[in-house]
């Protein structure tokens, strides 16, 4: 049984569905947004000069091509509501403000400290309370992309940073205001199929190599996010040697064959402190020995090899790869072509989904951080509230 639409969510659904198209083009003018939404001209002016006055959309003079009635372009109101994008990952966390068009604004990064859960939470607690201090009302929600697996805004385990649970909704409890959560490598692939290299695909498969590998399969630009919303922790596959136990406490896992830790063991170095930054030190090298380019070649029949058999197990359209992905896949050379196509089964052989480099790179987590923030203050009852508020 369906609930009805409140009358305030009735009156801000157009809204809304206008703040989509701003998002997917940032820019739009309002020409072809009355196309893209089969509105007339007539209502779609109204409909804008009534978000105008809700300080939601400005517009600004489009630039003429061709004929016809000259038309402006729709951009965020200078006092309209924000989100502030937080992503925590290995080395640290970012921060960036985002405006209804999706784009970042005034992205940070900052180092830990220390390996101490409460240190980082303190710095983000703080970059929170002082967001809330400087735009009061305008910030709307903060959204969280956490490298480790999350459930019902709690993290429950971060093996490369070595934290175990953690309540996150301490970051947002002081300012009072709505915190999304979502792991980093889900919302990457939110962020391409919303936004980047798979808009319009209807399955797609993302998987990004930093600290391990993890990734996410979508469906018409929404997650296959699981029971509990930790699916898509592909690095934790059997699919390395089962001597090797991985901090996450399972064997074989496949995250550690794909990242600087496996880089370090074929060149029988010890496991590096922070493998994403070891990794870059050789995939960023003009010139590498014949040791080197062995290793890396190991490494990128290792990615593909567990990309084909993903394939095999989940028909994606098509494979955004983001992170370290890209230039492991460029180092390997045919290496990795090879392993992808001997991974896969004989009939998918003919017609191979394409593996691409995703557009975000390693923005994807922030921008996905932004989406699912978006989609909560874009909502029609969040858009109702905003106008009760008296912004």
């Amino acid at each position: 049984m369906t609930t009805p639409r409140s009358r305030a969510d009735t009156r801000w659904h157009s809204v809304s569905q206008v703040l989509a198209q701003v998002r997917r083009h940032p820019g739009i003018t309002r020409a072809a947004l009355a196309r893209e939404l089969d509105l007339t001209s007539g209502f779609a002016t109204e409909l804008v000069s009534r978000m105008r006055q809700a300080r939601l959309l400005t517009e600004t003079p489009a630039p003429v091509s061709g004929r016809g009635r000259p038309t402006t372009s729709l951009r965020p109101h200078p006092d309209g509501p924000l989100v502030l994008a937080i992503e925590l990952r290995h080395d640290g966390w970012r921060d960036a403000l985002v405006s209804v068009d999706g784009q970042l604004h005034d992205a940070r990064l900052h180092r830990h400290r220390d390996r101490e859960p409460a240190t980082a939470m303190t710095a983000m607690r703080r970059a929170v309370d002082q967001a809330r201090d400087r735009y009061g009302h305008r910030l709307r929600a903060v959204a969280l992309a956490v490298a480790g697996i999350v459930r019902d805004e709690h993290l429950v385990q971060a093996s490369t940073l070595g934290w175990g649970p953690l309540d996150l909704t301490t970051l947002t409890r002081p300012a009072g205001l709505p915190l999304l959560v979502g792991n980093d490598a889900t919302l990457a692939g939110v962020a391409e199929a919303r936004t980047g290299a798979a808009t319009g695909a209807r399955t797609a498969l993302h998987l990004i190599v930093a600290t391990g590998i993890g990734g996410v399969l979508t469906v018409d630009g929404h997650p296959v996010d699981g029971a509990h919303g930790a699916a898509g922790e592909y690095g934790h596959l059997p699919l390395g040697d089962r001597r090797l136990r991985c901090p996450c406490g399972a064997r074989g896992c496949w995250d550690l064959e794909v990242d600087g830790r496996a880089i370090a063991r074929h060149l029988g170095e010890p496991a590096p402190a922070d493998p994403r930054a070891y990794a870059l030190g050789f995939l960023e090298r003009a010139d590498t020995g014949p040791r080197v380019r062995d290793a890396l070649a190991a490494v990128a029949q290792a990615l593909a090899a567990g990309i084909a058999g993903l394939v095999n197990a989940c028909d994606p359209d098509l494979i955004t790869l983001g992170g370290l992905g890209p230039p492991i896949r460029r180092a390997g050379g045919t290496a990795f072509d090879r392993a992808y196509t001997d991974g896969l089964m004989a009939y998918r052989r003919g017609r191979p989904p394409p593996v691409i480099d995703a557009t975000h790179g390693d923005d994807g987590p922030l921008h996905g951080a932004a989406i699912i923030g978006l989609d909560h203050v874009t909502s029609e009852t969040a858009l109702a509230d905003w106008s009760a508020t008296g912004h």
